[in-house]
């Protein structure tokens, strides 16, 4: 090889080099955001995603899923913080390292609806009475079937009222999220339970009013747990813990104390950060 083909190829190789570190991609200004589906049909995800990258310039994409699916995602190092309300199922993958902390964001409560005349005669009950009156009646109850932390609470309900609804012809199983469970709910006028944030989203097109409410067993609590980039490398940890940082600041938690006040006259979320889960949960 000559000199001058010494020297192309030598211009050529840096060339390449410089195009591959131009090519390559930078995700320090992007963050995964794994979280559930109550957060995005009751549109608060939006709401909190849009106002951290106005205040960070970090661009944040999201996966959503029933907090079961969310988790095991989580667990795989599929996203880089996540956003869930399943407290024991929480607490379990945290126990296993997937994540450097769990932090109290926010609650709201579980409501159990159902059609206007209401044959189980729920209304003004708590909610284990009125699950006992549905399955005494033998009255439609439509669940979303899909291990989501509203499945979850749902199914413990149950349990506290001493009660297996599984197998039984009256009750009906989606497998899917929220606001298309209630619409099953409603094409059958049957019950269903729900996250109040959800619902009031979506109460003039399902219909069905609010039954069971203010019930202390049916609070719903979130937590924030950033992702262990120790065990997934690939998590981009100053993202995540920016994120969990800003939703438990002041800031962070005045944004969601105000959203939902301008359309329903009420905040959909309370802000929770400092509270005690035992103070907000009902064994």
């Amino acid at each position: 090889m000559n000199h001058f083909s010494r020297l192309f190829s030598a211009l050529l190789l840096v060339t390449l080099a410089a195009s591959a570190v131009v090519a390559a991609p930078d995700n320090s200004k992007e963050l995964i955001v794994l979280t559930t589906t109550t957060t995005q049909d009751s549109g608060i995800l939006r709401h909190l995603t849009d106002a951290f990258t106005k205040k960070s310039g970090v661009t944040v994409k999201t996966i959503v899923a029933g907090s079961g699916d969310i988790l095991k995602q989580g667990a795989r190092g599929e996203g880089d913080v996540v956003l869930t309300h399943s407290p024991a199922a929480e607490k379990a993958w945290m126990a296993e390292g997937n994540g450097t902390s769990r932090r109290l964001v926010m609650y709201n409560d579980f409501v159990i609806i159902g059609p206007t005349a209401d044959p189980a005669k729920t209304k003004g009950q708590d909610a284990s009475s009125a699950l006992k009156r549905i399955a005494e009646a033998k009255a439609t109850f439509v669940s979303r079937g899909d291990q989501s932390g509203t499945h979850v609470r749902e199914l413990a309900t149950w349990k506290r009222a001493g009660i297996d609804p599984k197998g039984q012809a009256w009750y009906r199983e989606t497998g899917q999220g929220q606001g298309l469970t209630m619409d099953v709910a409603a094409q059958f006028q049957g019950y269903a339970f729900t996250d109040r944030g959800t619902y009031l989203v979506h109460a003039k097109r399902i219909g069905l009013p609010i039954l069971v409410e203010d019930d202390p067993a049916l609070y719903n609590i979130y937590h924030v747990m950033p992702v262990n980039a120790a065990k997934f490398p690939k998590v981009n940890a100053a993202a995540a813990q920016a994120f969990a940082d800003w939703l438990v600041s002041a800031e962070g938690q005045a944004v969601i104390g105000e959203f939902g006040k301008a359309q329903y006259g009420r905040s959909l979320f309370a802000p929770a950060a400092g509270k005690r889960e035992s103070d907000l949960l009902v064994n």
